[in-house]
């Protein structure tokens, strides 16, 4: 089935930004040229606004620039009227190109170089002789001013309610990421940028690790701390940091390894040193290990070391990976021995590797809920709501597609509303 995306805002307020561009030049007697006007608002509509005054002044600049170079090349060709329509005449407007750009350069608006060279080439390029040059100048800039100026307006215009900025929203897409559902489009990510742009108090939570959730969405950066790991851990992307950490102790992690090992099962065992993530690992035996290490060391956010863990480091979690029999088995050991009182385990059957299944190894207290709870205390705020494309018994609504969630977080936090609508999820899967 081909996804086909929705016509977003941006679309809209471009062809709106357009029509209000040829409204002003009716208004003005049809003075002027409503192309340049039309051509300045859709180069200032972007699918963010942040930084819209900033982007506005840019383009401001450059206009300056481009109508001043504009009116010095026209002033010098009414003087040498041999140039004409000559092809030096057009090297000329080419090589001016380059103390345009320099000048950007030199000013520090070096985002203003573009618009300076359309400004220039629409003066010099379709200027009439037979016009006063500064009037000429005069409109062309003011053409392309009106386009800014409308193009700031509605960028800035917001048509929705009142902002909840008092809820903590908690978004669980580990689905999308690993293309179970329609994956995170530029759709998602742009309403996500928006929101958080907007004040939103916007999280997720994921069974990957940060490693694993930073490749998933490498382009969101949402300014509160992520719960990682299933509730074990929180990660602050932005300060690269753990505030929140659940552990099993360096005594009894001990002795996990050992009972693991005793079963001929090789562990992955991952520890949080100074806020810097290690994953210590035995001798490689089996394909699947082999192959996911071959995948996941190359990554800057791991950090792998074939060693033994230090016996003082308390441990974030345990993962194995092998023939599903003896992970089943292994499962199965644990759960009737001594160990298993202070442990949360999760095993699942491995999608990339046939008859292969994994086993997580967490401290008891490590729960979504938990790390929740301290977010919420963190943040101050006065409800959490919890969407998910997910089924995990945590998300008050859950979806089947990455855009359906944003959507809804969409309307939730424009317009604060409240809907009682829970649907049907499909069924668990647990994510690495």
């Amino acid at each position: 089935m081909v996804h086909v995306p929705r016509i977003g805002m941006r679309i809209i307020k471009s062809a709106l930004g357009v029509l209000i561009c040829f409204a002003i030049y009716f208004m003005r007697g049809k003075q002027g040229a409503p192309f340049y006007s039309a051509l300045a608002v859709l180069w200032c509509i972007q699918n963010q606004t942040k930084n819209t005054v900033q982007n506005a002044l840019q383009r401001t600049v450059g206009t300056g620039i481009g109508a001043a170079y504009g009116l010095i090349y026209i002033l010098i060709k009414q003087r040498v009227p041999q140039l004409g329509d000559s092809f030096l005449h057009y090297c000329i407007i080419s090589l001016a190109l380059i103390p345009i750009i320099y000048t950007t350069v030199v000013i520090k608006q070096k985002k203003a170089s573009y618009f300076s060279c359309v400004v220039f080439l629409s003066i010099v390029v379709n200027h009439l002789m037979d016009e006063n040059p500064y009037i000429f100048v005069a409109n062309r800039s003011l053409d392309t001013l009106i386009g800014i100026f409308v193009g700031l307006v509605l960028n800035s215009v917001c048509i929705h309610g009142e902002y909840d900025r008092d809820t903590l929203f908690i978004a669980d897409v580990d689905r999308a990421m690993d293309g179970l559902s329609t994956g995170i489009t530029p759709f998602s990510q742009i309403m996500i940028k928006n929101m958080l742009e907007k004040g939103m108090q916007l999280t997720f939570m994921t069974l990957r690790t940060p490693a694993g959730f930073l490749e998933g969405m490498p382009d969101i950066k949402p300014k509160l701390p992520i719960i990682a790991m299933d509730g074990a851990i929180l990660y602050d992307i932005k300060e690269n940091r753990y505030p929140k950490v659940y552990v099993i102790s360096a005594e009894h992690a001990c002795n996990i390894e050992s009972f693991i090992r005793s079963r001929g099962v090789n562990i992955f065992t991952t520890i949080i040193l100074e806020d810097v993530l290690i994953i210590y690992y035995d001798e490689l035996k089996n394909t699947a290990e082999k192959d996911i290490y071959g995948k996941m060391h190359k990554s800057p956010y791991r950090n792998y070391l074939n060693k033994e863990r230090p016996k003082d480091h308390p441990v974030v979690y345990m993962m194995c990976v092998d023939e599903t029999r003896k992970i089943e088995q292994l499962v199965e050991d644990i759960k009737r021995s001594d160990i298993y009182e202070e442990l949360k385990i999760l095993s699942y059957p491995s999608d990339d590797y046939k008859g292969y299944s994994y086993i997580k190894i967490y401290s008891k207290n490590a729960s979504v809920q938990n790390m929740t709870d301290y977010l919420r205390n963190m943040t101050g705020a006065e409800e959490t709501l919890t969407f998910g494309d997910n089924d995990r018994n945590k998300t008050d609504y859950c979806y089947t597609e990455c855009d359906q969630i944003v959507r809804k977080l969409h309307h939730q936090f424009y317009f604060k509303r409240r809907e009682k609508a829970y649907e049907q999820c499909k069924p668990a899967k647990a994510y690495r």
